[in-house]
């Protein structure tokens, strides 16, 4: 049996270490239950009387010097691995910071923001109401009974009898003014919903009314508000119109459209050509809908409004397929 092949080995092995890895690997093939030192002694056996206990003196040192070399390099080896996982986890003061992303505000929430913050600093105050209405705030209380032809003009979403998804906010002008005498002076924003899915409808959309009841209310000065509305919301400059409509809560009742932001007025596809963009209905509350919240028409009057945040959207950015907004594409939202 010669040792110095063993020792050989031995050097050699331990020589191409060069990771904690390594250092592993090399004790199972030199000191496991199946390695080379295991064989040897396995081989004493074969020797003479007189010559194994010299083998096995030899083997055994050279065992231990192979165990003191391998704990020497395994503590060499995790210092460094130590060394680098610090590196790796320190923070370096003097690189570039790396900024998170920041998310921002969907182009609706931001319109919205903007009505609110117009009509509110116009005196008036926000209110909600339940999104399952019942159909007697949705349709009946604003003079809309059961068979009359004006609940064509809705898609309903109906859930059980009597009870809908509101398909407008005008049910919180009807909540509101049960609980409360006039004056009365609320917007009412929030998501309504109908059957109807194109370019310019989504199932689900975004709604601002407003309502002003008080003594003395006028149909010039429901015109004052919303002129200073769409001057706030599209330019100073912004021509807008007053056209006669019909709602069955308002009488009289008018359209309101302003000059093309997209155009100048001078006529495009977004306009078809008109130069005018509709952009909400208004008119003086109808005497039947304070009859059935209990005020007395003969001493109060007021106005109404209501408009689609997702068509303001779209006027205000440029926008000519209201689905954009529900397609959660980073390209599209990221731009606002």
């Amino acid at each position: 049996m010669d040792i110095g092949i063993l020792r050989d080995r031995v050097d050699k092995e331990l020589s191409s270490i060069k990771t904690i890895d390594d250092v592993r690997k090399v004790r199972i093939s030199l000191l496991g239950r199946k390695g080379v030192f295991s064989e040897y002694i396995d081989n004493i056996k074969l020797l003479d009387k007189e010559k194994r206990r010299e083998a096995g003196q030899e083997i055994n040192a050279l065992k231990t010097e192979t165990e003191n070399r391998l704990r020497e390099l395994e503590i060499s080896y995790e210092g460094e691995e130590k060394g680098k996982r610090e590196t790796a986890s320190r923070v370096d003061i003097t690189m570039p910071g790396k900024v998170p992303l920041i998310g921002r505000k969907h182009p609706i929430t931001q319109t919205l923001d903007e009505m609110i913050r117009i009509f509110t600093s116009l005196g008036f105050s926000v209110a909600e109401g339940p999104d399952i209405e019942l159909d007697y705030y949705n349709f009946e209380a604003l003079n809309i009974p059961a068979d009359h032809p004006a609940r064509d003009m809705q898609d309903t979403f109906y859930i059980q009898n009597g009870v809908v998804l509101r398909t407008h906010t005008s049910p919180v002008q009807i909540r509101v003014m049960e609980s409360q005498l006039p004056p009365v002076k609320i917007i009412a924003p929030g998501a309504v919903y109908r059957c109807d899915n194109d370019i310019s409808h989504t199932p689900m959309f975004h709604q601002v009314e407003g309502l002003m009841v008080d003594k003395n209310v006028r149909f010039s000065d429901l015109k004052g508000i919303l002129s200073m509305f769409v001057q706030e919301m599209f330019g100073k400059d912004t021509p807008l119109r007053f056209r006669p409509s019909y709602f069955p809560f308002t009488e009289p009742s008018a359209e309101v459209d302003i000059g093309c932001v997209i155009c100048g007025g001078v006529g495009c596809r977004v306009c078809k050509d008109t130069g005018w963009l509709e952009i909400l209905g208004s008119g003086m509350v109808h005497p039947q809908v304070f009859r059935n919240v209990g005020y007395d028409q003969e001493e109060i009057t007021g106005f109404a409004f209501g408009m689609g945040v997702e068509r303001i959207a779209m006027i205000r950015y440029g926008i000519d397929d209201i689905r954009q907004f529900y397609y959660n594409d980073i390209r599209f939202l990221s731009q606002f």
